[in-house]
């Protein structure tokens, strides 16, 4: 499922038209990465938990010469399920 899938699920879940549904979908989106930005959990229950975390820096090697090299300190997103996604999925 992609974006506009998932677009067209809401519009036919709900009352909305496919403009509006695309628009409350964005909406979403926007707050989830707001608040990520902000360093702030998501928790959304019976779905899930949306976090951002630091990785550390780090040594690697790259892979076409060999050479070691310095990975910098980044932020990612975690996600973890919850009980009613995993319960409904499997």
């Amino acid at each position: 499922m992609n974006k506009m899938d998932l677009i067209a699920a809401v519009a036919d879940g709900t009352d909305l038209s496919r403009a509006k549904a695309g628009e409350v979908v964005d909406s979403v989106f926007g707050a989830i990465t707001d608040a990520l930005k902000n360093k702030e959990e998501v928790r959304l229950v019976g779905f899930g938990t949306f976090v951002a975390a630091t990785r550390k820096a780090s040594t690697g090697r790259n892979p076409r010469t060999g050479e070691e090299m310095e990975i910098p300190e980044s932020t990612t997103v975690r996600f973890k399920a919850g009980k009613g996604l995993k319960d409904s999925v499997g």
